[in-house]
């Protein structure tokens, strides 16, 4: 199928051939049939990404902070790693279109195949032939409302929680800055209101545009906008303000305080600088009113990914409430999007629309929509990237190809001349093929069977959310591939007990990224203690902080930071000790930072008696290094720092072996796994060691609930 995409670091805009995106639980796939163009929203991000390095750092001064934050913690190397994979990905354009659904998941069952829907989100409602779209993002469209008109169903949602925010009410005057879609909606939704409405634009035919559409006054910018507002108002003002624009001056935010009357209000929904002129806005006591998007319920995760829902008797206009009301407004005639389309393309010439919108072409323009096939042709869920040929090495199919895979993992894969990089499957078509095509596999597909049913490939690597690692990594090794899948292995004991038969019956290579046993520090460490010592271990993680809303501390998304991240900690000490964990007991810090598990304090047992404390924090300054290890035993001290320098102390005296950059282990992780697979070497990690490890962190779980020791099953 045909996606519109851009290519973040090179600024090139492409219409791209990707796989149908895969149909998950808990949303449906829909073929499109009309999306519209946001030229305010999308032209910024085509610009920004058409900037040089250094105008992309001028931007965004904050996205420079973070990469020097990383930098002094994770070393240079790895920064620009980083930095490469964020600046090759391609990012999909569009976030609002209208269709056909032709899939439905498991959870998502108030939608049926041939329903006609219109959806929202950047990332979701695309610019593609095909969609994948979570089920509150999407609304049934009313049978008298066409496709192209419902395709401005995110345009319309955000004018209309702008309206929501102003809280006007019959008979009142209201200005509306800025006339472009977004402002030429809200005119209209307001006329709906019962209000007077006043549209300002710099552009004179966007005011004459607007007088069409229902405002009683439009003017342009260059008019005396004060005085027009005066004389209508008879000098009292009007009493709310909604900005709508989209520039960097300061001068809707002005005009905006210079237009109320006292106590009015001022709802911020366009992007302008907000320079607030603390005098007119003090003096008049008007209220500041920003406007988040298309209402309650953006940017949750919850609520966006997961389908959880507000409850109507707190929260009446959720995002996908508003979305129903503008299109029931389209449906009344109170609304008109078809009055603003201006231009219709095929998907197929995408570019061109994009000249207009981009000014390439000296056209006026107001809406501008995509039309799509309208016969429904069986998409497909594979595209072939490179000419296949024959594979003289084990061949790698990789499951899942996030910012993780792709910083650490696919480039020292790609790197190694040993193995033929052949299949990556993705959940999105668009990132399997910016992957596919990066890394020189040789197909992208968004179906995982395919992967598992090509005889050309030996292993898979899995690197999904954690709570796909079981599923994945059962259905590979019984495919008879050896698997390498990031951690955790499992996130609850079901899944733990199936990946394990799975191996016991195929008898097939499984290992988990537990890279920091890799690491040659960690090896200088382990080898400075006499054989058969019992250590007494303290692991200090300075974790930072993820938001709660973030899909890692989802019980069934992520698991968890535990389940998710400490089974590094725990594993490491495995390591040290050669010794297997019997007992655990945990705190956490109390209060609602102690809520979410990631601010704990760790005991451990060993069977041989060592003992271990791990200590993993998520409330401290990310200034400080994340990860600090001392072990004693055998009249030895040993002190890892960060994994870039070791300290041995050993009869009185202490040697230091530094390294030039943080070095955790990957390279030998891989090159370990990849020498198993040919059968040159045993497994990198015994099986027994990695679900001891996992059923660890399942009774940290336990015993940070129930506040009392844990024994770890065997």
């Amino acid at each position: 199928m045909k996606q519109v995409v851009q290519h973040m670091g090179s600024g090139k805009l492409e219409l791209a051939d990707v796989p149908e995106p895969a149909c998950s639980s808990g949303g449906i796939v829909v073929r499109n049939v009309a999306s519209l163009i946001s030229a305010g929203t999308e032209k910024m991000v085509i610009d920004f990404a058409s900037k040089s390095l250094l105008g992309k750092a001028q931007e965004r001064p904050d996205l420079v902070k973070k990469v020097l934050d990383k930098a002094r913690k994770d070393g240079i190397a790895a920064t620009f790693r980083s930095v490469t994979a964020s600046l090759s990905t391609a990012m999909p354009l569009g976030y609002s279109c209208a269709g056909i659904v032709a899939n439905v998941g498991r959870d998502a069952s108030e939608f049926a195949v041939g329903d006609r829907v219109a959806c929202a989100g950047m990332g979701y409602a695309s610019h593609a032939d095909y969609v994948f779209v979570p089920r509150n993002l999407a609304v049934p469209v009313p049978e008298n409302v066409s496709l192209e008109d419902a395709s401005y169903v995110t345009v319309g949602s955000i004018a209309l929680q702008g309206v929501r925010i102003a809280t006007p009410t019959m008979g009142e005057w209201i200005a509306v800055i800025g006339l472009g879609l977004l402002g030429q909606l809200t005119v209209q939704l307001l006329r709906a209101n019962g209000c007077r409405v006043i549209g300002i634009d710099i552009d004179p035919s966007k005011a004459a545009q607007a007088r069409k559409l229902g405002a009683d006054i439009a003017c342009a910018r260059t008019e005396d906008v004060e005085g027009i507002v005066r004389n209508a108002t008879n000098g009292i003002g009007v009493d709310a303000v909604i900005v709508t624009a989209a520039t960097d001056s300061n001068d809707p935010t002005e005009l905006a305080g210079e237009l109320c009357r006292e106590r009015g209000r001022v709802s911020m929904v366009g992007a302008v600088k907000l320079d607030v002129p603390r005098k007119v806005y003090y003096m008049k006591e008007l209220e500041l009113r920003l406007s988040r998007s298309y209402g309650p319920g953006r940017y949750d995760p919850a609520y966006e990914e997961r389908g959880q829902d507000y409850p109507i008797g707190y929260v009446r206009w959720t995002e996908r409430r508003n979305m129903s009301e503008f299109l029931r407004l389209t449906s009344t005639g109170a609304v008109t999007p078809s009055a603003l389309t201006s231009h219709r393309f095929a998907i197929s010439d995408a570019k061109a629309a994009y000249d207009i919108v981009l000014g390439k072409a000296q056209v006026a323009f107001s809406g501008v929509v995509l039309q799509y096939a309208t016969i429904d042709v069986a998409p497909a869920r594979r595209v072939e990237l490179r000419s296949r040929k024959p594979v003289d090495r084990p061949g790698i199919g990789f499951i899942g190809a996030g910012g993780f895979a792709n910083a650490v993992l696919l480039p020292r894969f790609a790197s190694l001349s040993s193995i033929s990089l052949v299949g990556v499957a993705t959940a999105r078509g668009m990132n399997a093929t910016n992957v596919g095509k990066k890394f020189k596999f040789e197909y992208a597909t968004t179906d995982t069977s395919q992967l598992l049913s090509d005889a050309r490939i030996a292993a898979v690597v899995v690197a999904t959310r954690h709570a796909t690692h079981s599923k994945f990594v059962v259905d590979a090794l019984r495919a008879g591939k050896a698997v390498f899948v990031e951690k955790p292995l499992a996130i609850d004991e079901a899944g733990l007990a199936d990946a394990v038969a799975a191996q016991r019956e195929t008898n097939q290579l499984l290992t988990v990224g537990f890279n920091r046993r890799f690491s040659p520090l960690a090896e200088k460490m382990k080898q400075a203690f006499p054989p058969g010592s019992r250590l007494a271990m303290t692991y200090r993680i300075n974790a930072g902080h993820v938001p709660p809303a973030h899909w890692v501390h989802d019980p069934q998304d992520g698991g968890g930071r535990i389940i998710g991240e400490v089974c590094h900690f725990v594993d490491f000490m495995q390591y040290l000790t050669d010794e297997l964990p019997t007992d655990v007991f945990a705190y956490s810090v109390g209060g609602d930072e102690g809520a979410l598990h990631d601010t704990v304090a760790i005991a451990i047992k060993f069977t041989r008696g060592s003992i271990g404390t791990i200590n993993y924090f998520a409330t401290g300054d990310r200034s400080v290094p994340k990860e600090q290890i001392e072990a004693f035993g055998g009249g030895t001290v040993a002190q890892l720092d960060d994994f870039r320098a070791l300290t041995i102390a050993r009869g009185g005296k202490q040697s230091r072996t530094s390294l030039r950059t943080q070095e955790k282990g990957f390279d030998r992780e891989i090159a370990a796994f990849v020498s198993a697979m040919g059968g040159s070497v045993g497994l990198p990690i015994a099986i027994e060691s990695i679900v001891a490890t996992t059923r660890a962190t399942f009774a940290i779980e336990q015993s940070l609930l129930s506040g009392a020791p844990v024994s770890v099953p065997r």
